[in-house]
């Protein structure tokens, strides 16, 4: 039951990891520069123009419950096999989502690479 609980709350941090991650890329990409934006209009108009996009605040909270799973997790096994776990299959979830959803081009290498991953977390877990 205990493994259930772990490996169900590394899910939960790999889901909304991943859904804070692309939240906050698009909306840092329908910002736009914020070199250009900060040189023309100064810091106040940053700020501005970042709050303005609810997709932020979505993001943060995605990634809030991200972190509030990630301590429950740890709560119930080691640190040793979430940490890695959460961290290398949230970076295959990023990828399918950036490919999905924000239609990046995830080139063959990195595939490869989330696939290795993937196999890392398999012998890990055994």
């Amino acid at each position: 039951m205990k493994a259930l609980y772990t490996w169900g709350f590394i899910l939960a941090i790999i889901v909304f990891g991943s859904a804070g991650d692309v939240l906050q890329a698009y909306s840092m990409k329908r910002v736009g520069d914020l070199g250009k934006l900060h040189q023309q209009h100064g810091l106040l108009a940053v700020f501005k123009r970042i709050f303005q996009t609810p997709t932020f605040f979505l993001g943060i909270a995605a990634m809030a419950f991200g972190f509030f799973s990630l301590l429950l997790a740890l709560s119930w096994a080691d640190v040793s096999l979430v940490a890695p776990a959460s961290a290398s299959l949230t970076f295959m979830a990023n990828a399918f989502a950036a490919r999905i959803f924000l239609q990046e081009k995830v080139d063959a290498r990195r595939w490869i690479a989330a696939a290795c991953v993937a196999a890392g977390v398999a012998i890990m877990a055994i």
